[in-house]
């Protein structure tokens, strides 16, 4: 949006040169991948971190373990209707997907969540 915006406003009137239209959108197409990118991978490492902390907390981590694999057999028995805009509020990834839209999930994948814990109990 703001480089849609700096391309129709964005020019001084002493400015002869222009603006290189070309740039501007290669900026609109690769601005947004790149905001996503970073946006999934700090949803990853809070997502981890979190885990972390809650099995500081419950003072054995395969206690955590197991409320995830409790969370995730639920989720897949009952799908739930969530919005992705609130997914990422969830503490098991609510939408169905695979392929390449594992890439852009802001969850980490419950398995790979369950065995850095149990690798913390050891």
């Amino acid at each position: 949006m703001m480089a849609r915006w700096a391309m129709i406003f964005g020019h001084r009137e002493d400015d002869e040169e222009g603006g290189n239209p070309i740039a501007a959108l290669i900026m609109m197409i690769v601005g947004p991948i790149a905001a996503l990118i970073v946006q999934v991978a700090i949803s990853r490492s809070r997502e981890y971190a979190a885990d972390a902390g809650g099995a500081r907390l419950a003072g054995n981590p395969r206690y955590l373990s197991g409320a995830l694999r409790k969370l995730h057999w639920a989720s897949q028995k009952i799908p739930m209707d969530a919005n992705p805009a609130t997914s990422h509020m969830f503490i098991v990834n609510p939408l169905s997907g695979g392929g390449i839209l594992k890439l852009f999930s802001t969850h980490p994948p419950i398995e790979e969540r369950i065995a850095r814990l149990e690798s913390m109990s050891l």
